[in-house]
């Protein structure tokens, strides 16, 4: 039994608990997400229910989620028109976001540029409880970045 806490605001402090058997599914799991306003819409396929969160500034900012997912695991089904593009530093980082709403449900990422990180609080059906959340020192990314190079599914 795993004790995480709800990545909910109202809820933030009280444990959750769940077994570790819903983190990996003999079969691969198919999630469908989107944005807030459902302009973006995209599938992916998950066989390990492990989720990265990272307290570096923009993902704190954005309280993404991150599920890395090579890109044949990964399929936007809509609303490629209304994604728009954010980039800083090295500008690797692909920050893509609907134009509509601001949500951040995938991006580019600098760590896995070929790969999409999907964020997981943007998957359907309130599925977060169904992945373990591992944390990650983003805020030293580059002392760290070799932790999750192998992160993806």
């Amino acid at each position: 039994m795993i004790i995480a806490y709800s990545l909910q605001p109202a809820i933030y402090k009280r444990p959750i608990t769940f077994d570790k058997r819903q983190m990996t599914t003999p079969e691969p799991t198919t999630y469908s997400g989107s944005c807030h306003c459902g302009a973006v819409r995209f599938q992916v396929i998950v066989d390990k229910h492990e989720a990265i969160k990272c307290n570096c500034s923009i993902c704190n900012k954005k309280g993404f989620l991150h599920l890395i997912v090579p890109p044949e695991r990964f399929t936007l089904l809509q609303g490629e028109e209304s994604l728009t593009n954010y980039t800083f530093n090295t500008g690797i980082a692909k920050h893509l976001f609907c134009k509509i709403c601001g949500i951040h449900s995938f991006y580019r990422p600098r760590s896995h540029p070929d790969s999409y990180d999907v964020n997981v609080n943007c998957l359907d059906g309130n599925v977060v409880s169904k992945f373990e959340v591992v944390d990650f020192d983003g805020a030293n990314w580059e002392a760290n970045i070799e932790k999750i190079r192998g992160a993806s599914q």
